[in-house]
């Protein structure tokens, strides 16, 4: 059996190589890796500021308090069924969308005893 052994070449002081220094960074390289460490910071800042405002829907105040009525849904309810209902002379097309847009509905599902807000046009019609 036999064993190996390897061992580092031992440094020479007057050998240019054997020495270790010390990293030095430049001006232009400190630079760079500062805007390196800072650009995700930045990024992740501008991100936050430019879609700080996604959740406001619009600039335009809403209804006041008690300026429209609502509709508590039956069983077999419809929006359509609704529409007709509240507007009759209405195409009941206009009726579902304008409803669901008031009411932030993503889809045409009611619940039975959900409460509906009607369009201010429609409201003195029911």
């Amino acid at each position: 059996m036999s064993t190996v052994i390897l061992t580092a070449p031992a440094a020479l002081p007057d050998h240019p190589g054997a020495a270790r220094t010390r990293l030095r960074i430049t001006r232009r390289g400190r630079r760079v890796l500062a805007a390196a460490a800072a650009a995700p910071v930045v990024a992740a800042v501008a991100a936050a500021v430019l879609g700080g405002g996604a959740a406001l829907g619009s600039g335009v105040a809403g209804a006041p308090a008690g300026t429209f009525e609502t509709v508590t849904v039956m069983a077999g309810d419809s929006l359509w069924s609704i529409a007709e209902r509240v507007a009759p002379s209405a195409d009941p097309r206009d009726v579902v969308d304008e409803i669901a847009s008031l009411n932030g509905l993503a889809g045409a599902e009611l619940e039975m005893g959900q409460r509906l807000a009607l369009p201010v046009a429609y409201s003195a019609a029911d």
